[in-house]
């Protein structure tokens, strides 16, 4: 464990986009949600419910912040309407934006292969600290979260992506640099930090 977190954080991975279903990198694109990633955005909310309970009090206790791009904003909207909770009612939070993949957003990993060989091999690697052209590394992702992580006072849901969540293995519950960037991060599930560890509902 890198951060004590002395709170519970509940992690929803935003639901599928085309380009997720297509194995394009993301990044800061903002692709919206299709079809599959609006119902599994509400299957999660569901799930937070099992694991809060429906007592509206207990559920608004949490704060409930989310990534700026639309997706994760999507997600935690239909999330929060599946609790029966007011859709708008969360915070954006910047340091939760999808790690950058720079010039490879929009590319397949066997486009960016064939487009730049000798990063790609380098990326397979060592995938923690390799700096995509103009975007950023597992590493520097850590460093942009670790500081909103220091602000969180309360127990918290939180909407962002699949690389802050591998981030979020390595400083909340101490997963392998060489581990967490190939660890799986599933849509309509949800991650829960507590006490350390990790687990998936």
């Amino acid at each position: 464990m890198i951060f004590e977190l002395r709170h519970r954080l509940i992690f929803l991975r935003h639901g599928e986009t085309d380009w997720n279903a297509e194995g394009r990198l993301q990044g800061g694109q903002d692709i919206p949600l299709n079809a599959k990633g609006l119902a599994q955005a509400e299957a999660a909310g569901r799930i937070v419910g099992k694991i809060v309970g429906r007592d509206k009090a207990r559920l608004e206790a949490f704060d409930y912040v989310a990534s700026p791009l639309g997706r994760a904003r999507r997600t935690m909207e239909l999330a929060r309407g599946a609790l029966a909770l007011d859709p708008f009612a969360y915070r954006i939070e910047e340091r939760l934006r999808e790690l950058s993949f720079g010039r490879w957003e929009g590319m397949t990993w066997p486009e960016v292969q064939v487009d730049d060989p000798g990063a790609a091999a380098r990326r397979e690697a060592d995938k923690w600290s390799l700096v995509p052209p103009g975007g950023e590394s597992y590493a520097m992702l850590c460093d942009r979260l670790r500081p909103w992580l220091e602000t969180i006072d309360c127990d918290t849901i939180a909407v962002a992506h699949g690389g802050v969540a591998r981030c979020l293995m390595y400083l909340l519950a101490g997963t392998a640099t060489e581990r967490a960037p190939m660890s799986d991060i599933w849509q309509g599930r949800v991650l829960v930090f507590e006490a350390g560890r990790y687990r998936w509902i």
